[in-house]
């Protein structure tokens, strides 16, 4: 189940900061380890985990690595979500009907 590992991936409170970040647009690890006041070794380690679980990729210009977001494992991660989502749907529906019909006795006593 590729949505495990990308949740593995983003249960940890760092990388999920790297991943906020890096919606803004691509970053080196030097810019995300400033702006999260993480040690360069430490951003390094959680950027390894995201490469792995799909959900960032690097792309080298001179000597600098820039990472970016990887649309695809959000995008599955979302249309496994929205399954959710429609059973959610129903169950509120028919909770809004039956507190309807509830409402409805109530104003017949």
């Amino acid at each position: 189940m590729k949505q495990h590992s990308t949740l593995s991936a983003l249960a940890d409170p760092n990388r999920f900061q790297i991943i906020e970040l890096l919606r803004t647009g691509p970053l080196t690890v030097g810019e995300i380890a400033e702006r999260l006041g993480l040690q360069q070794p430490q951003v390094s380690k959680h950027l390894r985990v995201l490469s792995e679980a799909g959900l960032v990729e690097a792309r080298p210009v001179a000597n600098r690595r820039y990472y970016k977001l990887c649309p695809q494992p959000f995008q599955e991660l979302n249309a496994w979500l929205d399954t959710f989502k429609s059973v959610w749907d129903d169950r509120l529906d028919r909770l809004d009907d039956y507190l309807q019909e509830l409402q409805g006795k109530e104003k017949k006593q």
